[in-house]
């Protein structure tokens, strides 16, 4: 069966999720709007920085082919030449950061569970520097209070509230299973965490942004869970 997941498949597949979203009504409308703004409210309320997923022994792990690969574009996005990791935002030190110089940091890895919005999971180990982390290599600012994750794939991005993304279990991985990142799970560089679902983890990663604000998301804006605790 081909793991891959579609943009159509995806869309289609979330549809009946979001159907209400969709009502011409404006008190309910309104209602899912307070609604959702409650569970996003309630998630971060409920949130322990200092909860961990449980490490899985390598036995649980998926074989790769059995893991779904997902991306916007019709294709796995090629690496663009060059390709370098911007660091932005409310920061004493922005810059650029090649490959090389990310893997020079302080590494990590954990073999967790993967959890998709729509039902599956699966298990692998990834690599990387948490981004915690990379906040001391750049200094963010007393203001912060979000951090966006923008890719090269169609202009995808998401935005992670701060606590999240300073979880030691969210990486900005280089690896998975012990090798480079394939062009199906967003090589060159992605997010991976362990608190959120997957399409909060953004896939060819060009930036990254501290922000005072929050910006949304791809899928957030159409309707899906800001929060998307795991």
């Amino acid at each position: 069966m081909n793991s891959r997941i579609s943009r159509r498949r995806f869309v289609a597949g979330a549809a009946a999720a979001s159907i209400l979203a969709g009502c011409d009504s404006r008190p309910v409308t309104s209602f899912l709007r307070a609604m959702k703004d409650w569970n996003a409210g309630f998630e971060a309320a409920i949130f322990s920085s200092s909860r961990l997923a449980p490490e899985l022994p390598e036995s649980a792990t998926t074989p790769e082919d059995d893991f779904p690969e997902y991306y916007i574009s019709d294709e796995a996005p090629d690496v663009p030449p060059n390709w370098f990791l911007t660091v932005g935002g409310l920061v004493e030190r922005p810059g650029r950061f090649t490959l090389a110089e990310l893997q020079a940091m302080t590494r990590t890895s954990m073999r967790v569970r993967h959890h998709c919005v729509e039902g599956w999971s699966a298990v692998a180990s990834w690599q990387g520097i948490r981004v915690s982390d990379l906040a001391k290599v750049v200094g963010i600012k007393p203001d912060v209070r979000y951090v966006e994750f923008r890719s090269f794939d169609s202009g995808y991005w998401s935005c992670w509230d701060l606590a999240s993304a300073m979880h030691p279990q969210t990486l900005l991985a280089w690896g998975m299973n012990g090798h480079p990142l394939t062009s199906g799970h967003g090589a060159p560089l992605r997010v991976y965490s362990a608190v959120k679902l997957g399409y909060k983890m953004c896939k060819y990663l060009a930036e990254v942004n501290f922000l005072s604000d929050n910006s949304g998301g791809y899928w957030e804006n159409q309707g899906y869970d800001w929060f998307a605790g795991v």
